[in-house]
């Protein structure tokens, strides 16, 4: 992880505090369901051959007669060495959000300018094949919490993730959950200062 990701560190260890994200040995194949909040926005996914160790899913979100598809990539993760990391089974690392032809995102952008609570859905778009970030996890083997986030009783199948997409002043921060298990995953806010740059950088690809 590189040293500008340092000071968000110690968020990332008071989130997994807060929420109890010790790890886990196993977790329960149990009757889990997506819960929806009004800053997230959930989309199925699909696993992808795997290439080079990589992880990918391919993500689909239809609602109101629009299908948008993007795949998942993460492409490197790495345990951090300090004990309170250790101890919450944090990690970090890479991926990319890779467009998928023929997609049409028109509602899904909508969709997550409220829950991002951006301001403006981006005009025009140059699209890219993929957009890359970095990211840190808050263990695994977690399930949702009543009213958004994540617990660790009762044991579930989510990774929530923290994404940084951009560069510099054009950065933003989101957070990424993946349960392969029930073949969910969601967008949830960070911070609304950050609504506006993640959604510019989401529309690139999705």
């Amino acid at each position: 992880m590189s040293c500008r990701r340092l000071p968000w560190l110690a968020g990332c260890l008071v989130l997994a505090v807060a929420c109890g994200c010790a790890p886990r040995k196993t977790a329960e194949r149990n009757s889990e369901v997506y819960v929806a909040d009004t800053n997230s926005v959930g989309f199925n996914i699909e696993p992808l051959p795997a290439g080079g160790g990589s992880a990918r899913w391919l993500a689909t979100y239809s609602s109101n007669g629009k299908t948008a598809r993007f795949e998942i990539e993460l492409t490197s993760s790495t345990p951090l060495e300090d004990e309170e990391s250790k101890r919450f089974n944090i990690k970090s690392g890479k991926g990319k959000l890779v467009a998928v032809p023929l997609s049409d995102a028109s509602v899904l952008l909508l969709d997550l300018k409220k829950a991002l609570e951006a301001k403006t859905v981006p005009g025009k778009v140059q699209r890219a094949d993929s957009v890359s970030f970095e990211f840190v996890s808050f263990g695994q083997h977690l399930s949702q919490a009543s009213g958004g986030g994540f617990a660790e009783q009762p044991v579930g199948n989510w990774t929530p993730m923290k994404i940084f997409l951009g560069e510099g002043a054009n950065e933003g921060q989101v957070f990424l959950n993946l349960n392969p298990v029930i073949k969910m995953g969601s967008f949830s806010i960070k911070d609304p200062e950050y609504g506006d740059l993640v959604l510019a950088q989401l529309a690139k690809v999705l």
